[in-house]
């Protein structure tokens, strides 16, 4: 199952990333470069930060082709670390990252409706 999942956010990631309009801004205070990747119809595909040497740092956003957040990843200095969230239409996985690898995987589904008024 671990691989599988692995397996899966390691294809997402690239797809999602590959040939997409980029901003860049370099955040002074942290000396962090700021990024966002654009979906093809302009909305916000992924929101994070490099380090001057090209890492990974600090807390990632994605997004799907509407703008709900489906990822929330941290790293420090390239490396997985703490909770990642990972959203869709049913399930909330959380999957806690020690020493750069799964830790553990928890998954909740949401099997009640919202209740609304009529």
């Amino acid at each position: 199952m671990k691989k599988q999942f692995i397996l899966f956010l390691a294809l997402m990631i690239s797809v999602v990333s590959f040939a997409q309009e980029r901003t860049l801004k370099l955040n002074e205070k942290t000396n962090l470069i700021e990024v966002t990747y654009y979906h093809d119809n302009g909305v916000v595909s992924q929101t994070g930060f490099y380090t001057a040497d090209g890492k990974l740092q600090g807390e990632w956003l994605s997004f799907d082709i509407k703008g709900d957040k489906t990822v929330s990843a941290n790293y420090d200095n390239g490396k997985k670390v703490g909770k990642w969230f990972y959203w869709n239409d049913k399930t909330l996985k959380e999957v806690d990252y020690t020493n750069n690898a799964i830790a553990n995987v928890s998954e909740w589904t949401n099997k009640t409706s919202i209740a609304s008024r009529q």
